[in-house]
């Protein structure tokens, strides 16, 4: 692909948008972004607060720990930090510095502002608004279609700033994606043009990595997996470190992350079996650089056409990703890395996603698997055909499923398992 090609320059913007970094779950940080933005406009802590998000918002605070809050969960957490530590202008990293005094802060604030929370009556899936009282001002903030879209800034009734609602994400560029593309791009690319995005992702994802192979976070599936199947076996080796860097980030850790479609667990799925594959074929930097452009730009590709949030587990998305930049790294071309992708598909679609909590993990190791798994199933001349269940004919037909069934299928599953997750148990 030469950089001329319009695709050349969305690709790498893409990349650049979607591969950033955040500290903590991102749905509960955009809500400590927009209540960090509410506080920068009212001047102060609030006396009261009004917090509305969408169903899906709900889903994914309930049952994470916000880092830096002492272990704390949901969404009065996460607001209260984040009118604690204002400075908006850090968005997913809003609460990447929190000192002992602002936590104990944050504690006074829980017990003394009223915090008002309900769900939206609107379609968006991704919806936050916040309204922010005190000293007989009112600032009013929303986030709508991505984490850091914000589209209202108001102050006592004057609008300072506002703009168009995306739904899907920051950039339509990523219509421009196929799998063939995304080939050509990987193969050909300057790598001056990624190395900085891409350096970042293996740095990050990698520590947190290491810090949830201790086995003190969440659910210890990486620990797990290591410990009942030995590491000797890349394939486990593979699906150990992704699900350790997601039990670290769903039990709190306080180390950041590159996220990936907004997610930090997708943004971990698709980077670190790729890395441990390179590493374990001894490829070069130049040849695991270009398998992660596969990766990431493969995630991004299966879920724009599912949305931000939905009942399907995005983990799904990434680790299917993974297993054809695994492919690729084997010397996969464009027919390798397709059929590893729908076989994959095949296998997983369907997970649901019941929020962020430590059994993300699990989910990141089984995904992982499935992309591993249609790797082999290729190269062992097996696939899936064409009315097997949801799998078209041609990769990009059946990615057109897999984004109905995610995005149009599932949406009463989704709201079913809202009301589950809300009923008391």
């Amino acid at each position: 692909m030469k950089k001329t090609d319009p695709r050349y320059g969305a690709y790498v913007r893409i990349l650049q948008e979607e591969l950033v970094p955040a500290m903590g779950c991102t749905e509960p940080v955009a809500i400590a972004f927009a209540c960090a933005s509410a506080r920068d406009l009212l001047g102060r802590l609030p006396d009261r607060a009004l917090i509305r998000v969408s169903g899906n918002i709900i889903k994914n605070v309930k049952s994470v720990v916000v880092p830096n809050t002492g272990g704390g969960r949901g969404i009065s957490t996460a607001a209260a930090i984040g009118f604690v530590v204002g400075n908006a202008g850090r968005e997913l990293q809003v609460i990447s510095a929190v000192t002992d005094q602002q936590r104990a802060e944050m504690t006074r604030l829980l017990e003394n502002c009223p915090m008002e929370v309900s769900p939206t009556e609107g379609p968006e899936v991704f919806d936050i608004l916040v309204e922010a009282y005190g000293e007989g001002h009112c600032a009013r903030v929303r986030i709508t279609g991505f984490h850091t879209n914000v589209v209202l800034r108001e102050l006592d009734g004057q609008v300072l700033e506002s703009s168009p609602q995306v739904e899907t994400g920051p950039s339509k560029e990523s219509e421009l994606l196929t799998v063939e593309g995304i080939l050509d791009f990987a193969d050909t690319a300057d790598l001056g043009d990624v190395k900085e995005t891409l350096d970042r992702q293996i740095a990050f994802n990698c520590a947190i990595r290491d810090e949830g192979l201790t086995g003190k976070w969440g659910a210890a599936i990486g620990c797990t997996l290591l410990r009942c199947y030995g590491s000797a076996d890349v394939a486990v080796r593979a699906r150990a470190a992704a699900a350790a860097g997601s039990d670290a980030r769903m039990g709190g850790c306080e180390l950041p992350v590159i996220i990936n479609s907004g997610s930090g667990n997708q943004g971990m799925t698709a980077s670190l079996p790729v890395i441990e594959y390179a590493r374990e074929l001894g490829c070069s930097c130049e040849a695991r650089y270009r398998a992660l452009l596969v990766s990431n730009l493969i995630t991004v590709h299966l879920k724009s056409g599912i949305g931000r949030l939905s009942a399907y587990c995005g983990a799904v998305s990434a680790g299917c990703a993974a297993g054809s930049a695994i492919a690729y790294l084997h010397g996969g071309g464009f027919k390798e890395v397709a059929h590893t992708l729908v076989n994959s598909l095949a296998i997983v679609s369907g997970i649901i996603c019941d929020g962020a909590k430590p059994s993300c993990a699990a989910k990141i190791a089984s995904a992982v698997d499935a992309g591993i798994v249609g790797w082999q199933m290729y190269r062992d001349g097996q696939q899936f055909y064409a009315g097997d269940g949801i799998v078209r004919k041609g990769v990009e037909e059946t990615i057109k499923t897999v984004s109905r069934v995610g995005r149009e299928g599932m949406a009463d599953t989704d709201w079913e398992i809202l009301q589950i997750m809300t009923e008391k148990v």
